[in-house]
């Protein structure tokens, strides 16, 4: 199939699905189109079991695994969604929680990375190195879906603010630990012999770790913010909304190609550009009129590429090959990453509380709402092909898929139960 063609069946049944789910369902409409497209896709492989014959499975499953899922979303729709996402933070409510936003994005992916690449190579024999991997690319939460789902909670102000900005930014830092991670296992692989490397090698292959992680993170940020402010400077110049809804579109596309391109972190470029162009740059850079129609048309791409983007989630199942003990490996996943995540939202919180004061429920509604996304996906098949890959990917699907359907579903309710008991922390 073409591109062309790939991009209209995935529009199609983006949009069949979400009326499935609209007129039947009525689960929120990430979550609706997810459930739908991954009962097809079930539906499929048992029709395939029954009817050998008819071939349909495998035919599906050189459609899926044509639309390269990884690149799709890693060099094309993140930027936009993430741009999306941080279009709608404000600086200055940012600010105010930026010492949480910043352990969460930082001490906590670490800490996620490090208890649930531990805790299953102990379980499974993986090799640490590898497990770590698993860790990092399992521990960004996703921000179109927790924003999503918690939209209707009625949060206070500053608990949306933690959760928007940690999600954010714990999205690029994570990816990242993760290009850092195998780049380390990469080295480790390549040079492991009899005698392993010498205490040289090690220390080289840190320092590049840590060079490797400086450029990244800082690049991608200072390429944000650069870019963000040269449009808003152009933006002020002009007073025509359908020319500044293109320079934004310009900036979240050409300003990630560009990221890549550099070799610094596409995605922190663009919720750094995001977080400018929403906050200054709709202040000070944009008429009334156009502030609605940038707000509308970023609504409008986010809703379409957070469909499509659930809609290839289900159907990505037919990329995991389901095999042996993958029930207990995904099972032993899913609670890995819960205590990594109440880790990774406990720990700052606890070492912040003598110097500021909390949201009631902020650990229990961070911890259950800090739901897994395509990004995690993404990241796993673009893993270069191993022993352990298989079991990687499996337990990546099934801890994206019971983060999205369940925790999903659960996390508004437990927001507003939580919220409405003032004892609880």
């Amino acid at each position: 199939m073409t591109l062309l063609q790939i991009a209209a069946l995935l529009i199609v049944l983006a949009g069949a699905f979400g009326a499935v789910n609209y007129l039947f369902l009525r689960l929120p409409s990430s979550i609706g189109i997810l459930v739908v497209s991954l009962v097809a896709s079930l539906a499929i492989l048992l029709a395939d079991l029954t009817f050998p014959e008819l071939g349909m499975a495998d035919e599906v499953r050189g459609i899926v695994t044509g639309i390269e899922f990884s690149d799709t979303l890693l060099e094309g729709m993140l930027g936009l969604l993430l741009f999306a996402g941080a279009l709608h933070v404000k600086l200055g409510d940012l600010r105010e929680e930026w010492p949480v936003v910043v352990l969460m994005a930082t001490m906590g992916v670490a800490l996620s990375t490090l208890i649930v690449g531990l805790g299953f190579s102990f379980a499974t024999g993986m090799p640490l190195m590898v497990a770590l991997v698993f860790g990092a690319l399992i521990s960004p939460t996703d921000p179109v879906a927790v924003l999503g789902v918690l939209r209707d909670a009625d949060l206070p102000k500053s608990l949306e603010t933690k959760i928007a900005g940690e999600s954010l930014f714990n999205d690029g830092v994570g990816y990242v630990v993760f290009l850092v991670l195998v780049g380390l296992a990469f080295e480790a692989s390549g040079h492991g012999g009899a005698g392993g490397t010498g205490t040289g090698g090690e220390e080289s292959a840190l320092a590049g770790a840590a060079l490797l992680f400086a450029q990244e993170a800082l690049g991608g940020a200072a390429l944000g913010v650069a870019l963000g402010w040269l449009v808003f400077r152009v933006m002020r110049r002009i007073d025509d909304y359908s020319l500044e809804v293109l320079l934004t579109l310009g900036l979240a596309f050409g300003g990630y190609e560009l990221a890549v391109a550099l070799h610094v972190s596409a995605p922190i470029m663009a919720v750094c550009a995001g977080l400018l162009i929403g906050d200054v740059g709709a202040r000070h850079g944009m008429s009334e009129e156009t502030r609605r129609y940038v707000e509308a048309f970023w609504k409008l791409v986010d809703e379409i590429l957070n469909a499509v983007l659930f809609l290839m989630i289900g159907f990505e199942v037919f990329a995991v090959a389901f095999s042996g003990d993958w029930l207990t490996t995904g099972l032993l996943a899913i609670l890995l990453a819960l205590v990594a995540r109440f880790a990774a939202v406990a720990v700052p919180v606890t070492l912040l509380r003598p110097f500021r004061s909390f949201d009631t429920g902020v650990v229990r509604i961070m911890t259950w709402g800090g739901l897994k996304g395509g990004i995690s996906v993404a990241l796993a098949l673009s893993l270069p092909t191993s022993e352990w890959t298989p079991t990687i990917l499996t337990a990546t699907y099934m801890v994206v898929v019971f983060s999205i359907i369940v925790q999903g579903l659960t996390v508004a309710p437990l927001a507003r139960r939580v919220g409405r008991a003032p004892h609880m922390v």
